[in-house]
């Protein structure tokens, strides 16, 4: 087998990973990107390693962890953003990017009133 082939195939992929995570503004959809770009990566490692024939597998090994990493960042990923949308009613990337809350917000909006008249006073 040439290792042009999937060379060429993992770095497609890669590509295509790496315009989904500068492009979209979808949560879920660049967390899928970057599992796209993780299977890119392991297609590599499992490729070099039937190329250079090694007797040890590590190219295998190293994409059992890989896996295991990007099952980890799913999940975790996945419940952020779950847990943001709930939040904020949202997923889209643009709105999320200034996390602290609205300072018209009431309940916000009381406390500062609060400490303001407290340094008034003293």
């Amino acid at each position: 087998m040439h290792l042009v082939y999937p060379a060429v195939l993992a770095a497609l992929l890669f590509c295509t990973g790496l315009y989904g995570v500068l492009a979209r503004r979808n949560a879920i959809l660049v967390l899928m990107s970057v599992e796209l770009m993780l299977n890119a990566v392991n297609l590599n490692l499992v490729a070099f390693d039937v190329w250079l024939r090694d007797e040890l597998h590590a190219g295998q090994a190293l994409t059992l962890f890989t896996i295991a990493i990007a099952a980890a960042e799913i999940g975790i990923g996945l419940a952020i953003v779950l847990l943001v949308h709930r939040n904020r009613g949202t997923a889209d990337l643009d709105r999320l990017r200034d996390l602290r809350e609205d300072a018209t917000d009431p309940r916000t909006a009381d406390a500062t009133d609060r400490e303001q008249k407290a340094e008034a006073a003293s």
